[in-house]
């Protein structure tokens, strides 16, 4: 169980790292993880102000000179890539804090890694910068263009060699088994999405491959792996408690997570007994993370161990409540195949993807952030109460976009694929949704820069978390 630790000097709390203090970062290579943690704020900040103006798209007529500067393609792009980008390096850097300590041995390379940071942030420019000449495949989510997923696939590869040297000299735990098996699934998901395929649906096919599978698989068994890590470091529950849930996650993305790509597969051809297995199973996804959350409680209150981070406790609660809500309930309330007929493609996507992403991946960033970042910083114990105020901002605002989407999706679904009016005429009714879209998303800014500030700028404090 971890015990409170003693604090470092009168002046720790400053804007950057400072001195490291062994008793809150046991390992001089951990502090690699700070600059990832750093940029994934930065980039997740850029990613709401992006998205702020897409709904101002929506819910305004935007005059057609401003629409030739800004166009919805290129923002798109840049919101749904700078997603992806941010929470990448999210789970590397809370891998390269887990890692020494779970091995109880330094990284293998802290060059590379750094290497690796400087490779993909220089990357993440320049697709930022391509997309504003249209320099871009196409693929939603995909959309960077050959060359750079080459980038891409190098600074992968050295991410995982550095992981599992450090494994493999290190310490072998469950954990560290299910975050290589998850960065290594990955890594080789991305592999499918690189070629194109003149046959637009075997190339939809394995787009599917990679977006699915990614966030309903590869990225399931990271999120378990940082998530039981955190668990036992903040509730002091046996460990052998926690990994039951790794194996039975593991099972469960063998058997529901590559069955559950299928629901994706109704305008492709497919069989359609696809449809049926994919709508149903991949609901069952999200069980093992809030069931390892429900039980680490369970035991924690029932053989009175404190916890010892309650800011922590309150974003990894969040994790496992997301993850049903968002990815879960409405998943599964529009993947069925008599309702995805109507639904597949439209808001109701749009509202359900905010959630789940949110639910299950952003806020487990943020547990890590929250969890780490703060020994990086030298604090043993902050302020909880600001950090709080950011968390609940944060879910309120998604959860107020996740409801309005999914009732402008209602309403467009209902036109556009009921009606059978037009593209234009279903905006049209779609605006007023828009407009309280942007309202929290205002505030989900607010929510966030509050998190980012209190993050990078909190102060040793005598309060108990």
């Amino acid at each position: 169980m971890s015990t409170p630790f003693t604090t470092m000097s009168p002046s720790t709390g400053g804007l950057g790292m400072g001195p490291r203090d062994p008793k809150l970062v046991p390992y001089a290579s951990q502090r690699v993880a700070y600059w990832y943690f750093v940029s994934a704020l930065a980039l997740f900040t850029l990613q709401v102000i992006v998205g702020l103006w897409l709904a101002i798209s929506y819910a305004f007529t935007i005059p057609q000179s401003v629409v030739d500067v800004l166009p919805f393609g290129m923002t798109r792009a840049m919101h749904t890539n700078l997603l992806v980008l941010w929470m990448l390096l999210g789970f590397m850097g809370g891998t390269y804090y887990l890692v020494p300590e779970e091995a109880e041995r330094e990284i293998y390379s802290v060059k590379l890694a750094y290497f690796q940071l400087l490779a993909f942030l220089a990357t993440g420019v320049a697709a930022l910068v391509g997309f504003t000449f249209g320099w871009t495949q196409g693929r939603p989510l995909l959309e960077i263009p050959t060359p750079l997923d080459f980038i891409v696939v190098v600074g992968a590869l050295i991410f995982l060699f550095n992981v599992a040297m450090t494994v493999i000299k290190g310490k072998k735990t469950a954990i560290l088994g299910m975050l290589l098996g998850g960065l290594t699934f990955l890594a080789l998901l991305y592999l499918f999405g690189m070629p194109f395929y003149r046959n637009l649906s075997i190339d939809w096919f394995y787009w599917w491959w990679v977006v699915h599978l990614w966030v309903e698989g590869a990225w399931e068994l990271v999120t378990a792996a940082i998530l039981a890590f955190v668990l036992i470091k903040i509730t002091g529950v046996d460990r052998k408690v926690i990994e039951k849930y790794l194996y039975i996650e593991t099972a469960l993305f063998l058997f529901t997570g590559l069955a559950g790509t299928g629901h994706h597969y109704y305008w492709l051809g497919a069989p359609r007994a696809w449809l049926w297995i994919g709508g149903i199973f991949s609901a069952m996804e999200v069980l093992p993370i809030i069931a390892m959350v429900i039980d680490s409680f369970l035991t924690q209150r029932r053989h009175g161990i404190a916890i010892n981070n309650k800011v922590v406790w309150t974003f990894a609660l969040g994790t496992a409540v997301g993850h049903l809500v968002g990815a879960g309930v409405f998943g599964f309330a529009h993947t069925l195949p008599q309702i995805n007929y109507y639904t597949h493609g439209s808001q109701i996507t749009a509202s359900h993807g905010h959630l789940a992403f949110f639910g299950a991946y952003a806020l487990l960033n943020l547990t890590m952030f929250w969890y780490a970042m703060p020994r990086l910083r030298g604090i043993s114990q902050f302020r909880s109460s600001a950090a709080l105020w950011g968390f609940w901002i944060m879910c309120l605002s998604i959860l107020g976009i996740g409801i309005a989407m999914g009732v402008a999706g209602v309403i467009q679904t209902y036109v556009e694929r009921v009606m059978g009016e037009g593209f234009m005429t279903a905006q049209g009714y779609m605006q007023l949704w828009f407009k309280v879209v942007l309202f929290f998303g205002v505030i989900m800014l607010g929510g966030l820069i509050l998190t980012f500030w209190n993050i990078m700028t909190g102060k040793q404090s005598k309060e108990q978390q």
